[in-house]
């Protein structure tokens, strides 16, 4: 176990506005730090505690109590546990699966703790599933993949798409197929944690497909673009964010050059919240965040805004405090829909390069103000 407390860091140039904490707030990080998608919740990991280190006093009464999942959901539930019953946790976060947090979330929220989501937003947990005191500050599982099922609409009449046979997968499928209106030439589900893809990439061939759609996440993805670029197959791909996020990009190489992909949050988004939380994430860490660090920095200051105005022990105005979302996302504009998922603008970006560094560009707004397909759903209304 590795534990982390944010009191006697140094501030750096950013603050968070709000006074200092009447009493501590205890967080449970449950995070991937091991195995194929340890570089997700690394940078989940790194991007919430720069926002703590930077929030400086604001902060100083923030205790944060770090453990590494594996990617297995029995082991994040055990955890989960332990940090409920014996470390006395106010609030939950850091899970970056779909699968482990549907293993973690519902228990946790039942006992009356805060689950406040870095990343993974499942489809139940938006709607039939959602709970006051679950609150996702990245988006709802569906969102990427619906911008590129509108994006594919501009160019594309027969597309193949693939995904994990995970909760995440399937979403993000059905939000593909939400807003497109072309031909599917397949739909395949892969193995979680798969990384021979030549199967899949002969179906892909044999398909008559114009274009290609893949969420493959984390090492997968990597796996998947490498095996596809070398395997001379001349279709288009495209993907979510998370399939091309920076954390992905050195390992995948000049093969992801050109890729569109579709994400909240990008580099070049102009704000000043944002420029200082990539000028001062290189400087801690020494390389350019991701889409996993830039929703984990955000969700640590919404806890720093909500916990300088309400103690987390009185849930009511702590619940309450979450929901106003005053602070300075490095995405601009942000606000909480009726079950507590972001509404959100979402863009479609490009794979460039910059000197030798692979990144992302925006190059067009897909969605402006979106919302998720299952707040109805939800009985938060």
């Amino acid at each position: 176990m590795k534990k982390v407390i944010a009191a006697g860091l140094a501030a750096l140039a950013m603050s968070v506005s709000g006074a200092a904490f009447a009493e501590p707030v205890k967080i449970g990080m449950i995070t991937t730090l091991s195995g194929g998608g340890a570089g997700l919740g690394i940078d989940a990991r790194d991007g919430f505690m720069l926002a703590l280190k930077n929030a400086g006093d604001a902060a100083s009464e923030i205790e944060v109590v770090t453990e590494d999942d594996g990617q297995k959901p029995e082991l994040a539930v055990q955890i989960a546990d332990k940090m409920i019953q014996s470390d006395q946790v106010d609030i939950l976060t850091g899970i970056i699966w779909s699968n482990l947090a549907m293993a973690v979330v519902p228990s946790a929220v039942a006992q009356g703790k805060f689950y406040l989501s870095v990343n993974a937003g499942p489809s139940p947990l938006a709607g039939s599933q959602c709970n006051e005191n679950y609150f996702n500050v990245a988006y709802q599982n569906d969102n990427f993949h619906e911008a590129m099922g509108q994006y594919a609409n501009q160019d594309y009449q027969k597309t193949f798409i693939l995904a994990p046979n995970y909760p995440a997968g399937t979403d993000a499928l059905t939000g593909f197929k939400r807003f497109y209106k072309g031909e599917l030439t397949g739909e395949v589900y892969t193995q979680l944690g798969q990384t021979d893809y030549a199967a899949e990439i002969a179906q892909i061939r044999a398909s008559g497909a114009d274009s290609v759609f893949m969420f493959l996440p984390g090492g997968m993805g990597i796996a998947f673009t490498k095996q596809y670029a070398q395997s001379g197959v001349d279709i288009p791909l495209m993907g979510p964010g998370f399939s091309f996020s920076q954390d992905v990009l050195g390992a995948i190489g000049d093969a992801a050059l050109g890729v569109k992909n579709s994400g909240s949050w990008a580099k070049d988004l102009d704000n000043e919240a944002n420029a200082k939380f990539v000028e001062t994430f290189q400087a801690e860490y020494g390389r350019l965040p991701s889409v996993y660090a830039a929703q984990a920095y955000d969700t640590a200051n919404l806890i720093v805004a909500a916990a300088g105005k309400a103690s987390v022990k009185d849930a009511d105005a702590f619940r309450a405090a979450l929901k106003e979302a005053d602070f300075d996302s490095v995405r601009g504009k942000f606000s909480f829909n009726t079950n507590n998922h972001p509404i959100q603008d979402i863009y479609v970006r490009e794979v460039i390069k910059e000197g030798d560094v692979l990144t992302n560009k925006i190059v067009s707004t897909a969605f402006t103000d979106h919302k998720d397909a299952y707040a109805a759903e939800c009985s938060l209304q």
